[in-house]
């Protein structure tokens, strides 16, 4: 079964950028559509975009246009990358099968300062 690691995370200021990394152990993930997801304190988790194994992609709204998800096939290794940061983008970001497939790893801390 595929294991996700994610990483990346870090304080940047308002209108800054970040890339976040979900690298794949155990299997590989040409087969996988893989989601993005964020939780935000006091908030539920919510769903940031997704890469799928034919190469479509899908966002939410709020992030449209300022992130993209790029895959990496030969490092097994699904990125996020974060343009024109808020400081409400402020959450623990995760990495998981779109639906949810996978036990939730430890998550990744972006934090956005105005």
């Amino acid at each position: 079964q595929v294991q996700l690691v994610e990483s990346g995370g870090g304080l940047v200021q308002a209108g800054g950028s970040l890339r976040l990394s979900c690298a794949a152990s155990g299997r590989t993930l040409n087969s996988h559509t893989i989601g993005w997801f964020r939780q935000a304190p006091g908030k539920e988790r919510e769903f940031v975009a997704a890469f799928s194994w034919s190469g479509d992609t899908s966002y939410a709204d709020s992030v449209k246009s300022r992130f993209t998800i790029p895959r990496d096939n030969v490092k097994n290794t699904v990125y996020l990358q974060m343009h024109s940061l808020k400081p409400e983008n402020t959450a623990v970001y995760y990495c998981n099968t779109r639906s949810v497939s996978l036990a939730w790893g430890q998550g990744t801390q972006v934090t956005v300062s105005s």
